[in-house]
């Protein structure tokens, strides 16, 4: 039986949206650069790999053409190798790497790109959404924010303001912790680009030369106090800015190849993809995907909760995120170790494909087995990812 391997990871650094360092960056120079890093680290001959699988939340603001051929493009593969850019919201990075180990163990593809890429700072405010008519009348919540949709699952759920305050906090010291480490050095490929400053008093913007050699977005000075003090978005509502996801720009790469072909090629891959599930739920309460999406996946591979040494589940907001830990039963002490997004943001479609590298190297740090990457997703899903990591 085919086994599809990951051989190499690399990353961008993430930066703020509007205000940070990808600002001015285009999402094919982004993921052109993550690509070409994990390719560079996978010692695979460029000529041999068939398809970019690029994830992306909002296609649509590419400048209507395929991101994931441009990104290709850009990362200077042969024109042989094709792209595919796929859409499924804040999973479309998982689901790259699930479509290409499908696509190496059940169609004997040759070695596969997979990743993520989002310049929310380019397309979020140039795209538009028109309600269905028969959805916005039988289904409306198809459509709600998904601010709103967190704070459904922490009145329904009953997840205290002080809880998601205190989780927030968590990932923030996490994630100031790891970057002390030195823990994504090996994930992040530094970047030179040009990024768009504007003058607060005059208005006027200048460019800037700048170096993304690290996420960009955390705050390692938060404190409880501080986040108690931030106003809610929706007025009688939990979800601030220091509890929910950053609006942040990035792009993630993987290279996955057959396993006896990277046996042959004298490659030392970082671990193997055993397999991904998806759920639905009713869409407002989207945050709660993952509670359906794991159990599903874990059935399938005769596991359970306790078998998985390690657990990425994005932080979407710290409502939803908490509430799929405790469901879950998920161990703290094995769950987002380096903290998560709420800390370092979440470009949409880049999200699931960077913490399954992180997964990997973390993994491989800590001598553990197996890893689950799981994530909820706008208008009512979950996703999740079961890996096998390489010591």
């Amino acid at each position: 039986m085919k086994q599809a391997v990951i051989v190499s990871t690399a990353r961008t650094g993430l930066a703020k949206s509007f205000r940070g360092s990808l600002n001015m960056t285009h999402g094919a120079t982004m993921g052109g650069h993550a690509v070409k890093a994990a390719v560079e680290r996978s010692g695979i001959p460029l000529d041999q790999f068939e398809d970019c699988a690029m994830g992306c939340g909002f296609p649509e603001g590419a400048t209507g053409q395929n991101i994931a051929r441009q990104v290709a493009i850009r990362a200077g593969m042969p024109i042989t190798t094709a792209g595919m850019t796929v859409n499924r919201y804040c999973s479309s990075g998982l689901q790259t790497i699930a479509l290409a180990a499908n696509a190496i163990t059940q169609e004997g593809a040759g070695p596969m790109i997979a990743g993520g890429v989002e310049s929310i700072s380019l397309v979020q405010t140039n795209v538009a959404s028109t309600p269905e008519p028969w959805i916005a009348e039988h289904k409306p919540a198809i459509y709600m924010t998904m601010i709103e949709t967190a704070d459904i699952v922490a009145d329904r759920y009953g997840v205290s303001r002080d809880d998601q305050d205190a989780y927030g906090l968590r990932s923030q010291q996490r994630i100031a912790a790891a970057q002390e480490a030195g823990k994504f050095a090996n994930e992040i490929v530094p970047m030179q680009t040009t990024m768009a400053v504007k003058d607060k008093e005059t208005g006027e913007v200048s460019h800037h030369e700048v170096s993304v050699d690290r996420d960009e977005c955390n705050r390692p000075g938060t404190t409880l106090e501080g986040l108690q003090g931030l106003q809610p978005v929706r007025e009688g509502g939990y979800v601030t800015a220091g509890n929910a996801s950053q609006l942040s720009d990035g792009a993630a790469a993987v290279t996955l190849m057959d396993s006896t072909e990277a046996e042959k090629a004298g490659l030392e891959p970082l671990g193997a993809f055993k397999g991904f599930a998806v759920a639905g739920c009713e869409p407002d309460e989207m945050g709660i995907g993952p509670v359906f999406a794991v159990p599903r996946l874990l059935e399938r591979h005769g596991l359970k909760i306790d078998d998985i040494d390690l657990w990425e589940l994005n932080e979407a907001f710290a409502s939803q995120a908490l509430y799929c830990r405790d469901r879950l039963g998920i161990d703290p002490d094995k769950y987002n170790v380096n903290g998560g997004s709420i800390a370092i943001g979440h470009p949409f479609g880049m999200t699931g494909a960077r913490m399954t590298g992180h997964l990997m190297l973390e993994g491989r740090r800590r001598g553990a087995k197996l890893g689950v990457v799981t994530m909820c997703i706008g208008g009512g899903m979950g996703a999740a990812g079961l890996f096998e990591i390489y010591s």
